[in-house]
């Protein structure tokens, strides 16, 4: 049973605040700091960065494509030049090593807003039943994917949140706050984690790269988890928990190898016991041997 206490309180009275928010002050630096560099150019005539998260180049020389953009566009009847191959294959080399899905909790600035409304919902005690299979998001991609085919558009850019947050930030939010609104709302009010973890085909894309992600988190030390269940409170996406924290008895391994993982380390943080760590995939496979040996 769960215990009484705040999230986190045992882990910040163990590590201190700064170390049981780490990951989390990390991931919103990094968030920040795309950013800023995006927007230092128009705003500072600064042109590191130049673009947004869809295509952009950096210093003049180096280009980055989201390879999710760039097969939308390719569906849709475009043949895209070859910066932008380029460009795609070296941010799917980039998330292949890192995960893909760390584009969620890292880089994509709706993360922002979805965890806020995660946040406000554990201050309001709003617990609700999960009430959409959260494999819909791939359902989703699905159909993201097959109706530039038919239309000849990348309709999925004409309402994508992320892409939203960019041109409102050059050209003005506009309607663009009435959805972000709605994705808070939803979160809060309809679904936990309702929009990265159950709808979004960004996230679902990025997750099957993650199948061959090589940086993972490890539930290493398992045996010293106190069933405080915070990891499970914070993680965007609990039920990858349940096998590396509660599966010794079933001889499941403490690899968090599931794609929808997001390396968001917030697990890491909370946990007052240290019963997570960043790994890599090879140390990862190494450690479930030996927990499978006992």
């Amino acid at each position: 049973m769960k215990n009484s206490h705040s999230l986190g309180s045992e882990a910040i009275a163990k590590k201190g605040w700064l170390l049981a928010n780490c990951f989390l002050l990390l991931r919103r630096l990094s968030q920040g700091l795309i950013l800023t560099l995006f927007l230092l150019g128009p705003w500072a005539g600064i042109w590191i960065l130049k673009g947004n998260l869809s295509s952009s180049l950096l210093l003049d020389v180096i280009p980055f494509t989201d390879p999710f953009v760039l097969m939308q566009s390719m569906t849709a009847g475009h043949l895209p030049i070859f910066e932008a191959f380029l460009g795609a294959g070296i941010v799917l080399l980039f998330y292949i090593v890192v995960g893909g899905r760390v584009f969620c909790s890292w880089v994509c600035p709706v993360n922002l807003i979805t965890d806020a409304a995660a946040w406000c919902r554990r201050q309001l005690k709003l617990r609700k039943e999960k009430v959409i299979n959260p494999q819909w998001r791939y359902w989703i991609l699905a159909m993201v994917m097959i109706l530039p085919l038919f239309t000849g558009v990348m309709t999925w850019e004409l309402v994508n949140p992320v892409s939203a947050f960019h041109r409102g930030l050059f050209f003005g939010m506009g309607l663009g706050w009435g959805l972000f609104l709605m994705i808070f709302l939803f979160d809060l009010l309809a679904v936990e984690n309702g929009w990265c973890g159950h709808l979004c085909p960004v996230g679902a894309f990025y997750a099957l790269v993650n199948k061959v992600g090589f940086i993972k988190v490890d539930a290493v030390n398992r045996e010293q988890c106190t069933d405080c269940l915070d990891c499970f409170d914070v993680c965007p996406e609990p039920a990858i928990l349940k096998g590396p924290v509660h599966g010794q008895k079933k001889n499941m391994g403490t690899l968090v190898s599931d794609m929808n993982c997001t390396n968001c380390g917030r697990c890491i943080d909370v946990c007052a016991e240290d019963v997570f760590v960043i790994t890599t995939v090879l140390s990862g496979f190494k450690s479930n041997v030996k927990q499978v040996e006992k």
